[in-house]
């Protein structure tokens, strides 16, 4: 496996700052979130700036890098994470997916792992079935749209997002069984919902799982902690990933911590070797 950081834990860094602290601490993976520093405007107007910004911070060091859309305030101002994929006008729904073409252009163009993505959650009253049906109509115009690319999306399951567990996850890998279309793993996040058994989702998401977040967690508390500050099993935990054979990307994910990215982001990679070497 791959050990990177997420950027949206650097969230006040410049990119070319954040990734030779990572590099020089020793990760080999980055997870970068495009946010407005990066993807201003977020659509294919700046989508040759993101590539340039993106490939000049990273030459001197070649992490492997994979993309997250996941910026709180990129779309609308006011609203968290909104407008989504399932939101109830269709032009909020058009505004994320141009959003999230523009992220596929600059994963094709800078080489990247995957985009990684989620579901969003409702901005309206609209049942289970109605906003099922506009997630996978969504999708499909994204994939649609972006098939020349070959690009990857690694689908996020979320909490308080609609698509919140590893059910809902695979009865949309069963509604839409696309090649390009696989998992980004939260393990908090599994944690976090009591969501299963980490081993059994990783034997049986395998050859889809191009992506993962990891940080400690509470039950039942979304909230991503430093490792050690929750009550998480780790040396399990890399113990199912290495019996899985996993070699992708496994990234730290803790946006909270950002006012001590640096020091955060190195106590996080020594807490992840010396957990591997037990």
């Amino acid at each position: 496996m791959l050990i990177g950081y997420n950027t949206n834990g650097f969230a006040h860094h410049r990119l070319c700052d954040a990734i030779e602290i990572l590099a020089e601490i020793g990760y080999r993976a980055v997870a970068i979130t495009l946010d407005h520093t990066i993807l201003d405007p977020p659509d294919h107007r700046g989508v040759d700036r993101a590539i340039q910004l993106i490939s000049n911070a990273n030459r001197n060091f070649e992490l492997r890098v994979t993309l997250e859309t996941g910026a709180r305030f990129i779309l609308d101002p006011r609203r968290k994470h909104q407008p989504t994929l399932i939101s109830f006008e269709e032009c909020g729904r058009e505004l994320r997916l141009k959003y999230l073409q523009a992220a596929t252009e600059i994963a094709a163009a800078i080489n990247a792992d995957s985009v990684s993505l989620w579901s969003g959650a409702p901005d309206d009253r609209a049942t289970e079935t109605e906003l099922f049906d506009r997630l996978t109509a969504s999708l499909e115009i994204l994939l649609q749209r972006t098939e020349s690319t070959g690009v990857l999306f690694s689908f996020e399951p979320e909490p308080d997002m609609f698509v919140d567990s590893m059910t809902k996850f695979a009865r949309l890998q069963n509604a839409l069984p696309h090649p390009r279309l696989g998992l980004t793993l939260d393990i908090g996040h599994l944690h976090c919902l009591h969501d299963g058994d980490l081993a059994n989702h990783v034997k049986q998401w395998h050859d889809r799982l191009w992506n993962i977040h990891i940080e400690d967690m509470h039950r039942g508390i979304h909230e991503h902690l430093p490792f050690g500050q929750g009550e998480m099993n780790f040396v399990h935990v890399f113990e199912t990933l290495q019996d899985a054979t996993y070699s992708g990307p496994i990234h730290v994910e803790l946006p909270r911590q950002s006012h001590q990215a640096a020091v955060i982001a190195e106590d996080s990679f020594r807490f992840i070797k010396n957990t591997l070497s037990k």
